[in-house]
């Protein structure tokens, strides 16, 4: 279904008033922290992933995320099976593809999985540049490469997938193949809470349930940028930085994204 473009403020106006369903097949050191996010967002998150179950509440579900962190054949199972419902009844889904380079086997449940062609695209630049066939120097799940330097390969991506490709880091970007635009904000305490990124693919998806996925992308990320900044006003730490963050998630409105422009278009 096409939606009218929404700015981060009416997504976030959105997202509260119908809190979708959203089912988050992540690794196991995400869960307690994005269901966390979600809550605090205002979204419901479901941790369904088992291929006798994951299919079904696909079919019921307002969006389906898909991290591949922690991966063995029983948890791919249950992701190929969640994109295939999804697709099926038109529900949107995410794709987060950790470290795909790291292990032919990782690699190729991330091909399979991005055959099925996902709603957004979400990745760090070294795991965008990567998937799109470029260079990269990394080998883990932290980026090695600067974020503009994928935005070729971003919008190479998401012309052949039909779908919509954000790359995070110090400046996110996101791309539908045609339109770039730039989110700019966050803390750099961020990047030292475990789990912060995928949790974002998680937002990702809860917004991709009430606004058209350019739009949820832009909406996430700059939802993640205002709470970041306010968290670290009076963090101490990453320690402290952490639950600091999920009550700004709760206490963020959408006014609040209205005050400081963070989006730009080129």
């Amino acid at each position: 279904m096409t939606r009218p473009a929404a700015s981060p403020a009416e997504a976030l106006t959105s997202l509260r008033a119908a809190a979708p369903l959203t089912q988050c097949i992540t690794n196991y050191v995400a869960m307690n922290i994005a269901a966390n996010t979600l809550l605090a967002a205002g979204a419901a998150p479901a941790m369904v992933h088992t291929a006798e179950e994951s299919g079904d509440f696909a079919r019921i579900a307002r969006a389906v995320t898909i991290n591949i962190g922690t991966l063995s054949p029983a948890w791919a199972a249950g992701m190929l099976s969640a994109v295939q419902a999804a697709n099926a009844v038109g529900t949107p889904w995410v794709l987060d593809p950790v470290a795909h380079f790291a292990s032919s086997y990782r690699a190729g449940v991330t091909r399979d999985l991005l055959a099925h062609r996902p709603t957004i695209l979400r990745g760090n630049a070294s795991e965008i540049l990567a998937l799109a066939g470029g260079d990269t120097t990394a080998r883990g799940v932290d980026a090695a490469d600067p974020v503009m330097a994928a935005e070729p390969a971003a919008r190479q991506l998401a012309r052949d997938t039909g779908g919509v490709v954000a790359v995070t880091g110090t400046v996110d970007l996101v791309t539908d193949g045609t339109r770039l635009a730039t989110i700019r904000g966050g803390s750099p305490l961020m990047p030292r809470v475990t789990a912060l990124g995928c949790s974002l693919t998680c937002l990702m998806g809860s917004f991709a349930a009430v606004a058209a996925p350019m739009d949820a992308a832009i909406a996430a990320l700059v939802l993640f940028a205002e709470a970041g900044e306010r968290a670290e006003r009076e963090a101490e730490g990453p320690g402290s930085f952490g639950w600091r963050f999920l009550d700004a998630l709760a206490a963020v409105t959408p006014d609040d994204l209205t005050r400081t422009p963070r989006v730009t278009w080129s």
